[in-house]
């Protein structure tokens, strides 16, 4: 065993954290005059073999959205059990006659994460007060067993279903990292206690919106992307404006571009197309 003494060296700063499903988010637009120039026999076949597409990609874990504003027509989203998967998704995408009337506006990939600060720092602490080293071979040793445990506890929401709710809201995010607020430069202890009093408002709209956070780093332009599910998207302002009272966001938070849109299932697709709100 190496030892340590805990007073003599600090533990590591990076809190542990849990990865599951692979996600990518695909927004789009349609070329509405390419696709007008199309006659109506054109448009059907076109609009049929996507939706057939589309129900083929729903049963593995994405979702259709017609999007608000600007921005894109469309926002596709896809839950995989790793890179290659979303690979695919992309490919098969590409094969279908409708891909030579979409563009793309806007994409971000990421992986669903959950942040472990609390187990982190307790187990952290059990590995020192026992006098096992940081990033020792026993060290690693000991932190696979704990993320094996958790990740097995954690496997529903690791690689989750996206939920029926008919409304979606996406959008990136960092932590500030500037000479004056630097989120990384907080001890650890203080980082837990900010994210703890942060997740406590999310918790008090758990029955009205289905939040999902990713991990981006490394994969995107951004840190996280935060992708939530509700009945009503009225909540989704709600939540958001609840949320940037607290310490972490009001201090430390930075946002990206916000999509919103409503729930395009497969069948309705063809619908869309032809100017028709899906599900009224």
């Amino acid at each position: 065993m190496t030892s340590i003494n805990s007073s003599q060296a600090e533990l590591p700063a990076v809190p542990l954290t849990l990865e599951g499903a692979a996600v990518l988010h695909q927004m789009l637009r349609v070329r509405w005059a390419a696709w007008k120039a199309l006659s109506a026999d054109e448009q059907n076949a076109i609009a049929s073999e996507a939706d057939a597409v589309l129900g083929e990609l729903e049963r593995a874990g994405s979702a259709a959205f017609s999007t608000l504003g600007h921005k894109s027509d469309l926002l596709l989203v896809h839950f995989r059990a790793g890179f290659d998967e979303l690979n695919g998704v992309e490919l098969r995408l590409a094969r279908t006659r409708l891909w030579d009337y979409l563009e793309p506006a806007h994409s971000y990939v990421s992986v669903v994460e959950l942040g472990l600060y609390e187990s982190t720092m307790k187990t952290y602490a059990a590995l020192a007060e026992r006098g096992i080293a940081p990033h020792s071979d026993e060290w690693v040793a000991e932190i696979a067993q704990v993320m094996a445990r958790q990740k097995e506890a954690m496997r529903p929401r690791l690689y989750p279903e996206i939920p029926s709710a008919r409304y979606i809201c996406f959008y990136p995010m960092d932590r500030k990292r500037g000479e004056a607020k630097n989120w990384y430069m907080l001890p650890m202890a203080e980082r837990q206690r900010q994210m703890h009093e942060h997740g406590m408002v999310g918790r008090r709209y758990a029955g009205e919106v289905k939040q999902i956070i990713s991990g981006s780093i490394g994969f995107d332009d951004w840190e996280w992307g935060v992708t939530l599910f509700a009945e009503d998207p009225v909540v989704f302002k709600k939540l958001i404006y609840e949320m940037r009272f607290d310490q972490v966001s009001a201090e430390y938070a930075l946002f990206g571009q916000f999509w919103v849109g409503l729930r395009c299932p497969a069948g309705s697709l063809a619908g869309l197309l032809r100017g028709e709100v899906p599900g009224v």
